[in-house]
């Protein structure tokens, strides 16, 4: 019988310990999760993985998350993956300019547990199939 495919997650944040912790929900949840702690290193693992989804922060060093959109959004190998912000930046221009580069979703870290997030993201690839 074939094994399901894992959905490919990489998850783009500089704090070690919500890279932990979210690491361990996804991987208790099925997916596979690559982990990059600068905007630069995650845009290469990106182009080099080709994940299903993109976990992304904004506030990062070498690269913020909006700079790491715009790479991504001109990369026409990479351009149609979608990408979620998990931010603290909850200011309406950071949400609205999060969108217009091209975001799916715009998640404010302290207002959704790890469990939402996942869900979030179940329904985005779901939307995204059809």
């Amino acid at each position: 019988m074939a094994k399901e495919k894992k959905i490919k997650i990489i998850l783009i944040e500089d704090d070690s310990f919500l890279v932990e912790m979210y690491s361990t929900k996804f991987e208790l949840e099925g997916f596979e999760v690559i982990s990059a702690e600068d905007g630069k290193k995650g845009l290469e693992m990106v182009k080099k993985e080709k994940p299903d989804i993109i976990l992304l922060d904004i506030l990062m060093p070498q690269m913020d998350g909006f700079a790491v959109l715009d790479a991504l959004k001109k990369d026409k190998e990479v351009a149609d993956i979608p990408v979620i912000l998990l931010t603290n930046l909850g200011q309406k221009e950071d949400v609205k300019k999060g969108f217009e580069k091209g975001a799916v979703g715009y998640l404010i870290k302290a207002h959704f547990m790890p469990s939402e997030v996942v869900d979030k993201i179940k329904k985005i690839l779901k939307e995204n199939k059809k």
